[in-house]
């Protein structure tokens, strides 16, 4: 690479086409087309075999009593957070997307933020500790790129507390807590649907739950709460899940496991190719969890690397590679929740992490080429990073 140049300095770009940062990964249409032709026979778009048939795959294979399909994550998480009837305080990270906290006012109850652990990017279960006081009605943990969180230390911290524990699992699925699914842990688990995710239909959600009573305050709350005599027994929402969203989703949760090991493999192969390079640091994952890596992130130490995130994000736009910077500003920091807002500076890891983060190019079905392009180009801007700093 000596007789290059980064492209941010003149140089040709690496990436002969642009390389984006996530590409979905979907079943053919043929193998979709006869349940969709069926469902437009029948007129049943909605409340069908497929939902019913896509809920009990989902829950055979977390491993769980119930697993409710809703529109979205977000509805999932405010009809959960609702239906445990929480109207207070609640702990919950600020170094996530801005959903897992918008339910919690939806649903009328207040966050209170706590920081996380750099390494794992995960919520931090001294801090959780730290801020459990007697009116704190719950603790919300998300699996942060599909890094599983700390859940025996944050189960035991709610049980001691009497009070749920809820997962924001987002970014859950295809991963695995001591070699088992997430999904049954906690109070509740709720899952993200979305294109971005390893198993995707389209749009929508998971609520996955052993608990038979919060299973069917959701299951009425995903219909307005109704009692099924056209009455409400709570005030819910319109969060059903249609029926070609759970067949796309039901064939996609075929394709999960190889997905789930094929990005454990990309990101092995990142990390080969980068860890000698000065200032980059790595999500740091137990040997007994597996991390879904629904995206793949590093960190950039400006001090060692020789420029900022935002620099290298700029350097590698030049190249043709699409970067992203999670989770900035975080949630604590958005006017919406401004009022909410802890102390300026009680979250010093979380305001670190949201400078430094950076993820990088992570699809289920990737060239090596690919990954060797994107990791020669971040070694190269390395590199020239005196030069490029002093460009700017």
């Amino acid at each position: 690479m000596a007789d290059l140049r980064p492209a941010i300095l003149g140089g040709t770009p690496l990436a002969t086409s642009p390389i984006r940062l996530v590409r979905p990964v979907l079943p053919e249409f043929a193998t979709l087309a006869p349940e969709v032709e069926q469902t437009l026979i029948s007129g049943m778009v909605t409340k069908g075999q497929h939902l019913a048939a896509f809920e009990q795959a989902v829950a055979d294979h977390l491993g769980v009593a119930h697993a409710i399909a809703v529109s979205s994550c977000t509805t999932g998480l405010a009809l959960t957070y609702r239906a445990l009837g929480l109207n207070g305080p609640v702990i919950v990270p600020s170094f996530t997307f801005m959903a897992t906290v918008s339910a919690l006012i939806w649903a009328g109850a207040t966050p209170r933020f706590v920081d996380i652990d750099p390494a794992t990017t995960n919520i931090d279960v001294k801090a959780v500790r730290a801020a459990l006081t007697p009116e704190v009605q719950a603790i919300v943990a998300v699996h942060n790129f599909g890094n599983p969180a700390a859940i025996a230390e944050l189960e035991a911290l709610a049980n001691e507390a009497g009070i749920p524990l809820i997962f924001d699992a987002a970014h859950g699925f295809g991963a695995q807590y001591n070699g088992q699914p997430v999904g049954g842990f906690g109070t509740a688990e709720c899952f993200s649907l979305s294109p971005t995710k390893l198993l995707i239909a389209g749009e929508g959600g998971i609520v996955a739950t052993n608990n038979d009573e919060l299973a069917h305050k959701i299951r009425t709350g995903r219909e307005y709460g109704n009692d099924g005599k056209y009455g409400s027994d709570w005030a819910g929402l319109n969060a059903r899940m249609a029926e070609y969203n759970a067949i796309l989703g039901r064939h996609s949760l075929d394709q999960l496991e190889q997905a789930a090991r094929q990005r454990s493999q990309y990101a092995a192969l990142y990390w080969a190719a980068l860890f000698a390079t000065p200032g980059i640091g790595f999500q740091a994952v137990r040997p007994s969890d597996r991390c879904a890596y629904k995206d793949y992130s590093i960190t950039i130490d400006e001090t060692y690397f020789g420029l900022s995130r935002d620099m290298l994000r700029q350097a590698l736009a030049a190249e043709g590679i699409e970067t992203r910077a999670y989770y900035d500003p975080p949630v604590h920091r958005h006017a919406a929740y401004a009022q909410f807002a802890p102390v300026e500076g009680s979250l010093p890891k979380t305001n670190w992490l949201v400078k430094a983060s950076l993820s990088l190019p992570m699809h289920s079905e990737m060239e090596f080429d690919t990954i060797e392009t994107v990791c020669n180009a971040i070694k190269l801007i390395c590199a020239y990073g005196e030069e490029i700093a002093a460009s700017q």
